[in-house]
């Protein structure tokens, strides 16, 4: 597995809480041999892959689970000719029937399968598309210090376990990607994690751990770990 590592200092892109993901939609851009037409991103959230898009596309189709996500998704772009919103969850495999009788030229998902219940069942009904793939998901090593600092279990899957499943049901070896965001202060860190949606909305430390966490955590960084899927 390939490993590539970037830098980023927090404290000249404060209040941005999505530099991560960005970064994700960035690499999963610049990977493309192809300029596809016709693009199905699932867990689209509020839009990050249609405002990277800079070529001609024809059909754009996001879907997400949260409502108030695809009410901040845009509806029109410049570069996209027709863009369809669909309130849906990648769980559900009726999900993948319905999307099975559209034409798609690649499927995306940036930063959003890592919360999937059942990755496995996922990935097997996003092969059942039978479409290229660029996808990122954030495993294990997200936060690996700090889980470590804190004495708890990662709340993702390993990148072996991801890595295994992608070459079960795509073929293809994963890509990892390790990425660490520079803080001013630990204060500033924490207030990221729980306002980036990185962590998933799941609190694991209750107020005591945190504020001893706080005090104890040696790095004026974070972590994090993602793997690649492109074929």
């Amino acid at each position: 597995m390939k490993v590539q590592q970037e830098f980023s200092k927090y404290a000249q892109q404060y209040g941005n809480y999505n530099i991560i993901q960005e970064k994700v939609v960035q690499k999963l851009l610049r990977d493309l041999d192809d300029k596809p037409t016709h693009i199905l991103d699932l867990g689209c959230g509020k839009g990050a892959l249609i405002d990277a898009i800079e070529w001609e596309v024809e059909h754009f189709v996001g879907v997400d689970f949260a409502p108030k996500m695809l009410e901040l998704h845009p509806k029109i772009s410049h570069y996209v000719e027709t863009v369809e919103c669909i309130y849906g969850d990648f769980n559900d495999p009726t999900l993948f029937l319905e999307l099975s009788y559209q034409q798609f030229d690649r499927v995306f998902s940036a930063s959003a399968l890592q919360w999937a219940e059942d990755l496995e069942g996922v990935f097997k009904n996003i092969a059942s598309l039978k479409r290229p793939l660029s996808l990122a998901i954030f495993t294990a090593d997200t936060f690996k210090m700090l889980f470590e600092t804190a004495d708890v279990a990662p709340l993702l899957r390993t990148k072996e376990a991801v890595n295994s499943l992608s070459l079960k049901y795509f073929g293809v070896e994963v890509e990892r990607v390790e990425y660490k965001l520079e803080f001013a202060s630990v204060r500033e860190m924490f207030q990221y994690i729980k306002r980036s949606g990185v962590s998933g909305n799941r609190n694991v430390l209750g107020f005591k751990e945190m504020k001893k966490l706080m005090h104890t955590y040696p790095l004026n960084y974070l972590e994090f770990e993602v793997v690649f899927i492109k074929s």
